[in-house]
């Protein structure tokens, strides 16, 4: 027992150690040092809006990136530059963006609500609406949640 807990202390110890030297760290980039992928997501999607801030999240085993434009909306992209997460507070997302299975769902479901934000990761897509209701998708784009 007690060497479990001398390993724990150690371990403990490492990881505070590691996070303190830099492994869990934002830092704010300019526009041309993200990934080119997400340079051109910007560009196609979002050409009018004017970049308020780009922040680096890193820590000991991701990096991810965020974009605030001056009208409120932001972009998170992973690691390697591909969108994950678009929030629009003034706008509605960019349609290009959402599949046309969800698109479709949405206009003949809820007629008059906009997209106003958009999650994916690898198992699903969330998508909130203008009027507060959040939608869960599964991959085949099957509506397997809501809330309100």
């Amino acid at each position: 027992m007690k060497k479990l807990f001398v390993f724990a202390a150690i371990c403990a110890l490492s990881i505070s150690t590691v996070k303190a030297d830099g492994f869990d760290r934002d830092r704010i980039i300019t526009k041309e040092q993200l990934p080119a992928t997400s340079q051109n997501f910007i560009s196609e999607h979002f050409a009018g809006s004017k970049v308020a801030y780009v922040k680096e999240d890193r820590d000991f085993i991701s990096k991810n990136y965020e974009v605030k434009f001056s009208d409120g909306s932001k972009v998170e992209f992973s690691r390697d530059g591909a969108w994950k997460e678009v929030s629009c507070r003034s706008v509605e997302v960019p349609s290009a963006i959402v599949p046309d299975q969800i698109e479709k769902y949405i206009k003949e479901n809820y007629e008059g609500a906009r997209i106003i934000e958009i999650d994916r990761d690898r198992n699903d897509y969330e998508v909130r609406l203008s009027n507060r209701l959040e939608l869960t998708f599964d991959l085949k784009f099957n509506i397997i949640d809501i809330d309100d």
